[in-house]
């Protein structure tokens, strides 16, 4: 009979297939082409612009993609969103003495994304901060993700810490190529479940 895994077995279990589906993910990502990249995330912006969530909201957090991995490129679903008169937030994070300080900030008229000591681009730091109901919805980035709606990061929880501050009541929309999709996914205790999917080949679910 076999032996069972105790739980700290099988939290090392769990860590090392997230490892390795970072690590195939990534490859396969980065391996695009940019004009691939182009077209798919025009693709995925098109289904956005039609999705419940993002036509009901009233502000919406977007994220700003790393160009070397091959992230989705959201600038043109910003351009629409700023067309209609929305608030757009990005995310930052801040050092701080016993580590970072993570949030959504508002990228006002005439500011730019900047980057500022991290791998992505972010608002002013004097930028306001959303506090619970100042978001309608955030777009959340990931490197595979599930129809149930469970994502899989870089493994740093910057967004699994993030997302419960303003949620609920915003609604997270996660984006991705098709891919990205996975059929199932080690799930931990910390681990946020996005409301909805869209990919570049599938309807917004």
């Amino acid at each position: 009979m076999p032996a069972t895994l105790d739980a700290q077995e099988q939290e090392t279990l769990r860590r090392q297939a997230k490892a390795a589906l970072r690590k195939r993910l990534s490859a396969l990502r980065c391996a695009l082409p940019v004009q691939s990249v182009v077209d798919r995330s025009r693709r995925i912006v098109e289904r956005l612009v039609e999705h419940p969530y993002l036509i009901g909201a009233k502000s919406v957090a977007l994220f700003s993609a790393m160009p070397e991995k091959r992230e989705v490129d959201l600038t043109e679903l910003h351009e629409r969103l700023s067309e209609r008169g929305l608030p757009i937030y990005y995310p930052f994070m801040d050092s701080t003495p016993g580590g970072h300080c993570t949030g959504f900030r508002l990228l006002r008229p005439g500011d730019n994304l900047a980057m500022r000591n991290q791998r992505f681009a972010e608002p002013d730091p004097g930028a306001p901060v959303a506090l619970r109901g100042d978001l309608d919805l955030v777009i959340v980035p990931a490197l595979g993700i599930t129809l149930q709606g469970y994502r899989l990061g870089f493994g740093a929880g910057y967004y699994d810490s993030m997302l419960p501050d303003v949620c609920p009541p915003a609604k997270t929309i996660c984006v991705g190529y098709d891919f990205q999709r996975l059929i199932e996914l080690p799930v931990e205790p910390h681990d946020i479940r996005c409301d909805a999917v869209v990919t570049d080949a599938d309807e917004p679910v």
